[in-house]
């Protein structure tokens, strides 16, 4: 059975948030030289030659039948579906607001737990702890200035990401070796993401600045190769509904970042908005007894 949240989840989530938050960024980034398509196939690839040169120097046990072939490629599409409909949002809108899009993600697996998720719905003091950081994440930091196409793309995105965690959670990905599940996945988005680069007609750049180049290892070697490795094992072990709350740390070095790499201002309301993300992290992370207790 999954385990409530403990301090050491909450320490590694800080820093898996941390690196997501600049994803957003880097992809920003890389756009300069790498069309939409092209960078969701070479991060994923960067990330299959990583983790599956880890497997075989570990000798992981992730090549072998176990009748999860099926599962693995929807769980793949709909990873895939996250990441086209993400970088085609970044090329719409602010980093920024992409992020905080994207990040509405714990709300869509909060939602499904419902229904295949018996045993981790939320308490009622944690429902209204991701509300309020939803509304904190919202109010300071939303900005509508790449118009309402690539925020609605960054909502779609949440909404793949939240399926996804939802049926790794609800099916026999659940107790697969997490490497496993994350090779399903980086590799069908990067046999999937080739043919609609080359459908959509992206060039491949000649010669790519360096910072371009530097975005795309951030991506590929990073939060694919490392960061997507860590998530998948705390899924395996930690309820998926109070995981999922916790990103909401994301959208916070997302909007520094932005503004430090971009020029994308913060509003003034960030510390309400940084205050609203912490009071819901830390309901969303109240364990029970001691409320109860309390």
């Amino acid at each position: 059975m999954a385990k409530p949240l403990d301090r050491f989840a909450i320490l590694l989530m800080s820093v898996l948030c941390a690196a997501w938050g600049g994803n957003q960024v880097a992809a920003k980034i890389a756009l300069h030289d790498f069309g939409p398509m092209t960078q969701c196939a070479l991060r994923n690839a960067i990330g299959t030659v990583l983790v599956g040169g880890y497997c075989i120097a570990f000798r992981r046990q992730v090549f072998s039948r176990d009748g999860t072939y099926a599962l693995g490629a929807l769980a793949g599409v709909l990873f895939t579906l996250e990441f086209v409909l993400l970088f085609f949002a970044v090329e719409r809108t602010t980093a920024a607001s992409a992020v905080v899009f994207l990040f509405t993600a714990p709300f869509f697996v909060a939602l499904g737990a419902v229904a295949v998720l018996p045993s981790e719905r939320l308490a009622p003091w944690q429902w209204g702890g991701v509300a309020l950081a939803f509304l904190g994440v919202a109010l300071g930091f939303y900005r509508p200035a790449g118009g309402l196409l690539g925020d609605a793309l960054a909502l779609g995105a949440a909404a793949a990401w939240g399926a996804t965690t939802l049926l790794i959670k609800a099916t026999r990905l659940r107790a697969m070796d997490p490497t496993k599940t994350l090779l399903y996945q980086i590799v069908v988005a990067t046999v999937l993401s080739i043919p609609l680069a080359l459908a959509l007609g992206e060039p491949f750049p000649a010669r790519p600045s360096a910072g371009s180049v530097a975005a795309l290892l951030y991506q590929g070697a990073l939060v694919v190769g490392a960061t997507y490795l860590v998530w998948f094992w705390l899924l395996k072990r930690y309820r998926a509904p109070e995981l999922s709350a916790l990103t909401f740390i994301a959208p916070v070095v997302g909007v520094i970042e932005g503004w430090l790499a971009l020029g994308e201002t913060p509003t003034p309301s960030f510390l309400l908005a940084l205050g609203g993300v912490a009071a819901g992290i830390a309901l969303v992370s109240w364990p029970a007894p001691a409320r109860a207790g309390a």
